[in-house]
């Protein structure tokens, strides 16, 4: 069984000046999930080499079990350090595809050709794909086979307009990704803000928040057996 998790390559948030990236736990747990299940990770970005790490997601508050065990993983940190170039990669190489969030991919991954093609491909190939917290709002320019958006008519979930609100980012971010999913015919829902929540559509997953990034990759599995 072989993962392919899509990562992001930008780091800016905004014009605050401020750093951001992945987020750490919405890799740590997916990767664990997959990784102790047998499957073989192949880890990717925009830019290829080391992705960055919003480093809000490595403090103390947001760590979890399975961040400080991807931390102290040699395996995994090597792994990081030297993610493949997505323009590379060919969805004919792997069974699925997970993207974890965190507010960079809002950015990069969403306007990216060759994140759009390869997930277009995955869809269309009848494979199975997950993305969690902002990065459904990655799918904002994928089609589905018919042609329409690929979320039109389909239950998805994403990074909520008042959990943005939380953090404050509501006016810095390129688009709110609960707004964004709705705007393209997407049956949104949610859960409460920041508990687990996951939503199945057939082969597309999608998941709330930092919390729903391990519950996703389990569904995940169950959607390849």
């Amino acid at each position: 069984m072989k993962i392919l998790i899509v990562l992001t390559s930008h780091d800016k948030l905004g014009d605050t000046g401020r750093k951001t990236g992945f987020w750490l736990e919405e890799l740590a747990a997916p990767y664990y999930v997959f990784r102790d299940a047998g499957a073989d990770v192949t880890l990717a970005s925009p830019a290829g080499g080391r992705p960055p790490l919003d480093p809000k997601s490595s403090e103390p508050d947001f760590q979890t079990d399975l961040t400080r065990r991807f931390e102290a993983d040699a395996e995994a940190q090597a792994l990081l350090a030297s993610t493949a170039r997505l323009d590379g990669l060919r969805q004919e190489d792997f069974d699925t595809a997970f993207y974890p969030g965190g507010h960079g991919p809002l950015w990069d991954l969403a306007e990216d050709a060759h994140s759009i093609g390869l997930l277009e491909s995955f869809v269309a190939a009848g494979k199975p794909i997950a993305l969690v917290c902002h990065a459904p709002g990655v799918l904002r320019h994928v089609k589905g086979p018919s042609g329409a958006p690929l979320v039109e008519g389909k239950n998805v979930t994403g990074f909520t307009n008042s959990e943005e609100e939380a953090v404050g980012l509501t006016h810095v971010v390129p688009f709110l990704v609960e707004d964004e999913l709705r705007a393209l015919g997407g049956l949104f829902s949610k859960g409460a803000d920041w508990a687990a929540y996951v939503v199945q559509d057939g082969r597309l997953i999608t998941g709330q928040n930092p919390a729903s990034s391990g519950p996703a990759a389990q569904k995940l599995l169950e959607a390849m057996s």
